[in-house]
């Protein structure tokens, strides 16, 4: 019974799903169809409604269209009122305010390309023509303003303001300012110099400066540069020619060299010299400068307008170089010659930098060019001076047997040409290569050596061969002793100057061996008798020297003393420790040989009738007339 119960209860509950579920799909099916309903009526909605959209984004388009147009429209009138007021400031010229004419002109350029890149606009052509034309109005002006402002603040440096940017040392005096001093050479000073500061001028107002360079900026972008390149370069070339001319540089040529006096010429080179330096240091140096600030940006061109601007000027100052190096040589104009060499060599280094581009190579290689041709002359002129000594025919003697005029004007030479040591081995160095400082000496010596040849040629003038000795003792003293004093002695070394020495002490030598040999074989008491060795007093042949014989050795004593003294006491050895030396050597063999001859004969005379007339002097006298030997007095004295 319960089962069929449950059964019963369980269809019943299937009946109702069922029930329910059927009830379920006809909602469902009434929900598919609304909607479908709802999709129909948006569709046709949608399509009513399209029109206006269309409608309304061609408004929105439209108020765009007209919000750019505006906008160009206002950027045209804008550009239109700038061209305006650019027009207006460049009527008006650049005197008023440059830098507000400067700005007149960038903004018509930014004007021009504007409208050339907006070509669709009406009368485009028409705006851009008129605006070209006011351009080249504006540059035309902006040149006359660079020309004026350059012309009118570009002066002459004034040769004080010159000096003033000198170092102390090289600033002139009140007597000549670059006269070549004969005075040592100080090498602390050269080292000095090295390292002085130059100042040079200040060539054009710093306030002046930025406005020349915005001007000649502008007139570079205008495709002016042919223009600028010539308004600065005559305008600075001429300054600048002016400022070395009011200096006292000046051209001359081979020709004008020759016909000068030395004297003349030797002060020309000594003022050259001091030009060359400011030239190079202040002038060149500040016009390089200027260069650089004005045409700031221009490398090329501003390269080739330095060139164009120093080129007459270093021409100028390197043709009066190479007439000096080309002129006639001769020994006086080593030394001008070596301090020519001196100065372009200090300044090659600043050439070089100054004149490093290629616009300035002909400048730079001139430059050097001069330096080997001063250089090539100087040796040549080496070569020529020591053939000068060795071939001197001057006939004139030195009566007096003192140092001859060549001997000191070579010996000064010598002492020179040490001042120029470092600038000679330097010289060496450079264009004969090998060791410098024993090419110097070597032509030391090769000029020493010609001298003492040349002096042995001389000697011979001289008939009496006592003053030749004294001659060549007197000369080779001198160079002896001048080596021994100068820096010579360091080169030529201890050698040379005990060689040389010794043969001083061999003239002197000679020249008593011949001035007092006979004198003294007046006075020699050997293999003479004493006076009573063998018979009577008065002379008899048993004795071994008569009275007569003293009387006549006496006799002969005064008449060659007194000959000497007369000769001698004119003649000179110009060194007073030389002369006393001499004197001395003299008297310690004259005296002693004096003293006993007298004292051993003297009786037989001073015993017999006028002994005065035999026995004229004691030694005393003999001793205080050697005194007055080698004087260089005229008309002398006898003196007893």
């Amino acid at each position: 019974m319960g089962v069929p119960h449950a059964m019963d209860a369980l269809r019943g509950k299937a009946a109702l799903v069922r029930e329910s579920l059927q009830k379920s799909q006809t909602i469902t099916e009434s929900m598919v169809s609304i909607l479908g309903s709802f999709d129909h009526r948006l569709s046709s909605l949608e399509t009513a409604m399209r029109p206006t959209q269309i409608r309304t984004h061609s408004i929105r388009r439209a108020h765009e269209n007209i919000d750019k147009t505006l906008k160009s429209a206002e950027a045209i009138l804008t550009r239109f009122d700038l061209t305006r007021k650019a027009e207006a400031k460049i009527l008006r010229g650049p005197h008023e305010d440059l830098q507000s004419y400067l700005e007149a002109i960038d903004q018509l350029r930014s004007n021009i390309q504007y409208f050339t890149n907006h070509k669709s606009f009406k009368s485009t052509s028409g705006v851009i023509t008129h605006a070209n034309n006011l351009l080249t109005k504006a540059i035309s002006k902006l040149e006359d303003e660079f020309r004026n402002l350059l012309t009118n603040y570009s002066k002459v440096v004034e040769p004080d303001r010159l000096f003033d940017g000198l170092p102390d040392s090289l600033r002139p005096s009140a007597t000549s300012p670059a006269k070549r001093s004969d005075n040592k050479k100080d090498s602390d000073n050269q080292k000095n110099l090295e390292n002085a500061v130059y100042t040079p001028p200040t060539l054009i107002p710093p306030r002046v400066l930025p406005l020349l360079r915005n001007l000649a900026k502008q007139m570079v972008q205008a495709g002016h540069q042919q223009q600028l390149f010539r308004i600065y370069r005559d305008t600075r070339a001429s300054v600048l020619e002016q400022s070395l001319r009011k200096l006292g540089v000046e051209r001359l040529s081979k020709d004008d060299v020759q016909k000068m006096q030395w004297e003349v010429l030797e002060a020309k080179i000594g003022n050259w010299i001091h030009y060359m330096r400011i030239a190079v240091k202040l002038l060149f140096a500040g016009e390089k400068k200027l260069c650089d600030q004005i045409l700031e940006g221009i490398d090329s061109f501003r390269d080739q307008c330095f060139s164009e601007i120093t080129a007459n000027s270093v021409s100028v100052l390197l043709s009066f170089g190479e007439a000096i190096a080309k002129s006639k040589r001769s020994p006086e104009k080593l030394f001008v010659l070596l301090d020519m060499y001196e100065i372009m060599r200090e300044l090659q280094s600043e050439i070089d930098s100054l004149f490093g581009t290629k616009s300035c190579t002909e400048m730079r290689e001139s430059a050097q060019s001069l330096t080997k041709r001063l250089a090539q002359t100087a040796q040549e002129t080496f070569g020529d001076f020591e053939e000068a000594v060795a071939k001197d025919a001057t006939k004139t003697a030195v009566l007096d047997g003192t140092v001859h005029p060549l001997t000191s004007y070579v010996i000064n030479y010598v002492k020179f040409l040490f001042d120029y040591k470092t600038t000679l081995e330097q010289l060496f160095q450079e264009f004969e290569g090998g060791d410098p400082n024993s090419q110097l000496k070597n032509l030391t010596k090769r000029i020493m050596e010609a001298l003492q040849t040349n002096l042995d040629g001389k000697s011979k003038q001289y008939k009496d061969p006592a003053l030749t000795q004294l001659f060549l003792m007197n000369n080779m003293h001198y160079i002896v002793r001048s080596v021994r004093r100068s820096e010579a002695k360091d080169l030529l070394g201890d050698d040379w100057v005990q060689i040389h020495r010794r043969i001083v002490q061999q003239h002197a030598n000679q020249y008593k061996r011949i001035s007092w040999a006979k004198v003294l074989q007046c006075v020699t008491i050997q293999g003479v008798a004493p006076p009573g060795g063998g018979g009577m007093m008065g002379g008899d042949a048993g004795s071994g020297i008569s009275k007569a014989m003293v009387k006549d050795r006496f006799k002969n004593f005064n008449v060659q003393f007194e000959d000497l003294h007369m000769r001698q006491c004119q003649w000179n050895v110009p060194d007073s420790e030389l002369r006393e030396s001499l004197r001395l050597a003299v008297a310690e063999v004259l005296l002693p040989a004096y003293r006993s001859f007298h004292k051993r004969f003297g009786p037989m005379v001073e015993t017999g009738k006028s002994p005065c007339k035999y026995i004229k002097y004691k030694p005393e006298d003999l001793e205080r007339m050697l005194g007055e030997f080698f004087e260089g007095k005229t008309g002398v004295e006898q003196k007893r």
